[in-house]
């Protein structure tokens, strides 16, 4: 169950039962609802019971058990909603929780589009394509393997 914070949770309360919300699947670590504002019909949450703030803080239980729910659901909007892929991101910047948006998707859709003009933006500006020489590629892996995880 969620721990005590000083400020309100909208997923803590979902969780302890004091919100309503459309469950679709949930195990002892997870639960996944429908997202109040959806980008597509289907759009759901995936959400750690426990009140964690970014999701690599979590547990490797939780995460192993975030991932299994969320590809449960994601098989299950393939048979029912069958759109042409389901969308997955990790957010908790907005609410202070982590979840992952799993949004049913079809080409050209709001989604589908907003990603290809990201991937556009993301090849054209110089800095950008910077990043991907050899040598800044080389870079930001060793930077990334030496880091400590304390």
């Amino acid at each position: 169950m969620p721990e005590e914070y000083e400020d309100p949770c909208i997923f803590c309360d979902i969780v302890a039962g004091r919100r309503e919300a459309h469950k679709i699947h949930e195990d002892n670590l997870t639960i996944c609802i429908l997202d109040i504002n959806p980008l597509s019909k289907g759009h759901c949450l995936v959400i750690p019971k426990r009140h964690v703030p970014w999701w690599h803080e979590l547990t490797d239980e939780e995460n192993a058990s975030l991932f299994m729910v969320a590809g449960i659901v994601a098989r299950k909007m393939m048979h029912s909603l069958h759109p042409d892929f389901v969308c997955m991101y990790a957010r908790g910047r907005r609410i202070p929780h982590t979840h992952i948006f799993l949004v049913p998707t079809c080409s050209g859709d709001v989604l589908d589009r907003f990603f290809n003009a990201l991937e556009l933006f993301q090849e054209s500006t110089q800095k950008l394509a910077d990043l991907r020489a050899e040598e800044s590629m080389q870079d930001a892996a060793e930077l990334i393997r030496s880091a400590g995880t304390e």
